[in-house]
């Protein structure tokens, strides 16, 4: 008898789970299909230059431009970002406190970084080993905009002369 009483205990849960497994169901595909129109932002870097370190490693201030073509303002809660050269993860940095980038948009602002000497160390040595016409870069960038959406991260990558242009 005590058995059938925990049966029945057990059966509404298990029919309030179901419910909302259903519902569940039913609601994500309408919160994805609120972005469908939703396009990746452009990240660019502005402005690059060298700043007073206290650690002994370099730091740089980074002007970062970031151009809005959704019909939503970003909301920008953070940013991380990695610039690499040959593979090397050379530049990192964060950043927080970043404006509103208002629909069809753009925005400018400053983050810092530092330099891994160690990786910077390994590519000169590369370098030095085998000398190159063109360096490989790349871009890395993640943008927090908020709580209930996914991180945006943005790529840019290319190659660097090292050969001056006859132009």
């Amino acid at each position: 008898m005590t058995n059938n009483r925990i049966r029945a205990r057990a059966l509404p849960m298990n029919n309030l789970y179901s419910l909302l497994a259903c519902l569940l169901i039913a609601v994500l595909p309408g919160c994805t299909s609120l972005d469908s129109d939703f396009e990746t932002p452009t990240v660019t870097i502005n402005s690059f230059r060298a700043v007073p370190s206290d650690s002994g490693a370099p730091s740089f201030e980074i002007g970062l431009r970031v151009l809005n073509p959704n019909r939503e303002a970003l909301d920008l809660q953070g940013v991380a970002y990695t610039i690499s050269l040959e593979g090397r993860e050379l530049v990192t940095g964060v950043g927080k406190d970043l404006p509103v980038i208002p629909a069809y948009s753009e925005g400018i602002f400053t983050v810092t970084a530092s330099a891994s000497l160690f990786q910077g160390f390994r590519l000169i040595t590369d370098l030095m080993n085998s000398p190159k016409e063109k360096l490989s870069y790349e871009v890395a960038t993640k943008l927090d905009v908020g709580t209930f959406r996914p991180a945006i991260r943005v790529k840019d990558a290319g190659e660097i002369s090292l050969i001056p242009s006859d132009n």
